[in-house]
């Protein structure tokens, strides 16, 4: 994927990511509170920097699983703890993005979902 200028990127924001992060954020949530389409929720929640400003999408391929914590782990956290934060963080994070003052704290928090959702880190 070309890299986007940030005309474009802001663009994008002002006209389309403000009301679409919200939108991409809780229907991800929804697929994640079931067990049959919780993958393609994980994927959207791997897009919500995208949808808010056209960022280019994070990679979940990972170079060292050993600097995960355990699956079983995360499969604990994200039905005990994971679940429900990460739905509040998440519109959180998209309230503060339409404050536009707040927009560095969201990407932020956005680029921190994944692990707020199932202690999942990226790499690179």
């Amino acid at each position: 994927m070309a890299r986007r200028s940030r005309f474009t990127r802001a663009l994008w924001f002002l006209l389309v990511g403000w009301w679409l992060t919200p939108l991409v954020v809780n229907v991800a949530w929804a697929l994640n509170a079931t067990v049959i389409l919780l993958p393609v929720g994980i994927k959207l929640v791997n897009l919500v920097p995208t949808a808010l400003s056209l960022a280019e999408p994070r990679s979940l391929d990972t170079p060292d699983d050993r600097s995960q914590p355990n699956l079983l782990v995360r499969a604990g956290y994200f039905l005990f703890v994971g679940w429900w934060l990460s739905l509040i963080w998440a519109n959180v994070a998209a309230f503060l993005a339409v404050t536009v003052v707040g927009l560095p704290v969201a990407f932020w928090m956005f680029n921190r979902l994944p692990f707020v959702t199932s202690l999942y880190r990226f790499h690179g």
